[in-house]
Parts: C-alpha cells; sequence; structure tokens
C-alpha cells in the first residue's frame, strides 16, 4: 500500500498472489513487486496478463520461443505439473517479479473492504488521535494550574 505512494522511479506494482500455482517459491496470499525489464529470461519469474481475462497470472519462464520476429515466453507454475497452454507474448508482460511478502496479500484485501478498511485504517488513527488529545489535555490543565499558583 505504501510503495505506490512513494516516489520510486519505474512502474513499481504490488499484485496479490490468489493461487498455489508458484508454491512454495510464492505462497497463496503473497504479495509480489512487479517491476518492467527490458529483458527477461528462463527461470525468471514474470507476471503477465492473461488473454481474454481481467487478471494476472504469475508463473516462471520455462523457455522463450522466437515467431516471425516476436519473441514468446513458454510459463509454468512452479507446482503445476506441466507448462501453460499458452505461449505469452512479450507485450502482454507487466513485469518480472522483485520480492514476495507473504500472506501480505490477505491484509491488503482485507483493507480494500469496508470493514477491513475501518479495523485497519480508522480505528487506530482514532485511537492515536484520542491518546494525542488526553497528552493535550493534560498539558492545558497542568498549565491551568500553573498559572493559578
Amino acid at each position: 500500500m505504501i510503495v505506490p505512494l512513494l516516489p520510486i522511479p519505474g512502474n513499481y506494482q504490488l499484485l496479490i498472489v490468489e493461487s498455489g500455482s508458484m508454491e512454495p517459491a510464492i505462497k497463496t496470499g503473497s504479495v509480489v513487486v512487479v517491476k518492467p525489464a527490458d529483458s527477461y529470461k528462463i527461470g525468471e519469474v514474470i507476471t503477465f496478463s492473461d488473454s481474454g481475462k481481467n487478471r494476472t497470472i504469475t508463473h516462471r519462464i520455462a523457455d522463450i520461443e522466437m515467431v516471425s520476429g516476436k519473441t514468446y515466453y513458454i510459463t509454468k507454475g512452479d507446482a503445476n505439473n506441466a507448462e501453460d497452454s499458452n505461449k505469452v507474448p512479450e507485450g502482454k508482460v507487466v513485469g518480472k517479479v522483485l520480492t514476495s511478502v507473504p500472506y501480505a496479500g490477505y491484509l491488503l484485501a482485507a483493507a480494500k473492504k469496508p470493514i477491513g478498511f475501518v479495523l485497519l485504517v480508522i480505528v487506530p488513527c482514532a485511537m492515536i488521535i484520542f491518546e494525542e488529545l488526553g497528552k493535550i489535555w493534560k498539558e492545558v490543565k497542568k498549565k491551568k494550574t500553573e498559572i493559578g499558583n
């Protein structure tokens, strides 16, 4: 949630992993940090757009093919028995996975829901505000007693 707010150049994206196809390397519910690269190599983990569907997939590059001057990636989830059936055109690659934070996706997903937002953002903010108001109130009372003496 913080990365998009920081002035870091380079089009970083935070995405939530929703399946176990990359376990044990990337656990279900992890947040992956993805950044576009100029080129990708066999063995690297990439995130790509799923053709025809509004979702992304994070899998490892198993092979690279050149067809009529265009680059295609053959990908495979680490936990899957076979390579993915569709080749990934270079233009569908979102970026390379730089790191993952296990289980942080559950927290991020919860924060997107109204009750999660209230519990993870509003309640802690309210607690801090009330604590600070209490400190201010004590200081005001202290000043009043000093002035009265």
